[in-house]
């Protein structure tokens, strides 16, 4: 029983001082919590300024690095588009291709047809149904409408290779297609 007294005035003696020191940690928790206030300020201004310069610096690095590259895409595709095509935009004087009028393909079980076949400078082959009744005109129409004009480029038979005789009122029999045949598309020489 005397050790519990001993505590309790201890404890009552301990007091006055335990108060004295939370009051002095009152004002430095306030102070804490001000300081803590502030640097979270100075936190978001630096953030905000190293956004900033992020931002700048991307917009930096689109103009200099990614518009230039996006460019140089962009021409090497419409060279690689102009190599396929031929120059038929250019020289086609304000004819748009693809208002040609060829006829309709007539399908593959239709009587009298024939399959041409275009062997383009690219490489690349493409395949068309006509009558053999049709005009061989349409075969020019043809070629300009897949973007070879007829200014520079020309048909000739594969074999043997001649250049295709296409006249106003012949047919494709009349020309000698009377069956399946395969066509090159071949680039006139230029003369100066």
């Amino acid at each position: 029983m005397a050790s519990r007294g001993i505590v309790g005035l201890f404890l009552l003696s301990a007091l006055p001082l335990l108060c004295l020191e939370l009051r002095r940690g009152i004002p430095d928790l306030v102070y804490l919590k001000e300081e803590e206030e502030n640097n979270e300020k100075r936190q978001k201004l630096v953030r905000k300024k190293q956004q900033e310069a992020q931002s700048e610096k991307a917009s930096r690095y689109i103009e200099n690095v990614l518009k230039p590259h996006q460019e140089m895409k962009l021409r090497k595709l419409e060279e690689r588009f102009y190599q396929m095509t031929g120059e038929t935009w250019k020289l086609s004087n304000g004819h748009k291709l693809g208002v040609l009028g060829l006829p309709e393909e007539p399908p593959e079980t239709a009587e009298e047809i024939v399959t041409v076949a275009l062997r383009c400078p690219s490489g690349s082959v493409l395949r068309r149904r006509f009558l053999k009744s049709c005009s061989s005109r349409v075969l020019l129409d043809w070629m300009m409408k897949i973007g070879y004009h007829t200014s520079r480029y020309s048909l000739s038979t594969s074999f043997p290779r001649r250049p295709l005789e296409v006249e106003g009122g012949w047919s494709l029999q009349d020309t000698g297609i009377t069956m399946d045949t395969v066509l090159i598309v071949e680039e006139k020489e230029q003369s100066n």
